[in-house]
């Protein structure tokens, strides 16, 4: 098979519109994901950012505990090891994560559905550090959008207005050593599929993301050094009538000799305005698109957060 997820250099945005979104969009087709080289987020955001992740989780439990918000679903702060499943699982993925959302303005209508992220004291750098990261991937992620417009046949700027304020999330992850290194094959992130529009991936250097190609197989996805991994999520397939599909994807256990090394990594799940009616565009309806009944993003993102038990059915 050939290489499936060839590197898409981000300089072609502003040599070649068009022959960017065209690479993007047929990546996107195929798999359901893309590699992009040389992004514009700059790495020392990246690098303080998760700097400000590790000292987070090497805090005692008890101190993170503090963050831990259940009952509003743990859409902001933090979640602790083993809580989150993946759709149709029952055990537990072997992670911990935080949640930064959106700085909304003060007169937003979503005020009322979307919560403040928590400040976190006992690491000084932690809130300005994760915000501007959110921010770097936040405005990026509206440029891959502008290109995936373009792919569809749509204006560049047709998703702009629909995630303005959308309840993004970034996501910083821990996966813990494993100091009895499980056996080969196993899983430390089980097959799903993302919810949100299109997902980023920083951190993905680390062997172990695979993919599902429509083909049977599972495909590693080894990016090069500095790299992003873009995936789209469910509700780009919703919106296309699945002509851009959300791939099932997962993180399999290490090689033994680095199951005993923590990994860390940073998805940034963008999504739509709350109030964004997710309907199939007729262009993609004209090309065979799937049609489904429409439904607000909002309404999605609970009925999907209820069945991967971040909140109680």
């Amino acid at each position: 098979m050939t290489n499936l997820f060839e590197p898409i250099p981000f300089s072609l945005w502003k040599e070649d519109k068009a022959a960017f979104a065209a690479k993007l969009g047929n990546s996107f087709r195929e798999t359901g994901f893309a590699v992009i080289t040389g992004h514009p987020v700059d790495q020392a955001v990246i690098a303080r950012a998760n700097e400000a992740a590790k000292d987070f989780f090497r805090l005692p439990e008890e101190v993170k505990e503090k963050y831990h918000d259940a009952p509003g679903g743990r859409q902001r702060g933090y979640t602790p090891f083993a809580t989150e499943n993946a759709k149709g699982q029952k055990a537990a993925d072997l992670k911990e994560f935080w949640h930064t959302g959106r700085d909304l303005p003060a007169d937003s209508k979503y005020r009322d559905t979307m919560k403040d992220t928590p400040s976190v004291a006992e690491v000084p750098d932690f809130d300005p550090a994760t915000r501007a990261f959110f921010e770097a991937l936040d405005e990026f992620g509206r440029t891959l959008l502008r290109a995936v417009a373009l792919h569809l046949g749509l204006p560049e700027d047709w998703f702009d207005d629909k995630v303005e304020q959308g309840n993004s999330i970034l996501r910083l992850l821990h996966y813990p050593p494993q100091e009895n290194p499980p056996p080969k094959g196993t899983v430390r992130a089980a097959a799903h599929e993302d919810i949100n529009v299109i997902t980023l991936l920083l951190g993905a250097e680390e062997a172990g993301l695979e993919v599902l190609h429509r083909s049977g197989k599972w495909l590693g996805v080894n990016p090069p050094p500095d790299a992003l991994v873009i995936n789209c999520g469910d509700m780009l397939q919703r919106l296309t009538g699945g002509v851009l599909p959300s791939t099932t994807h997962r993180v399999v256990n290490p090689e033994p000799e680095r199951a005993r090394f923590p990994r860390y990594s940073t998805p940034f799940f963008l999504h739509f305005n709350q109030d964004f009616l997710i309907e199939q565009l007729p262009g993609c309806m004209a090309e065979g698109g799937k049609a489904e009944p429409p439904i607000t993003a909002q309404a999605y993102l609970m009925e999907r957060l209820r069945e991967i038990g971040l909140v109680k059915a």
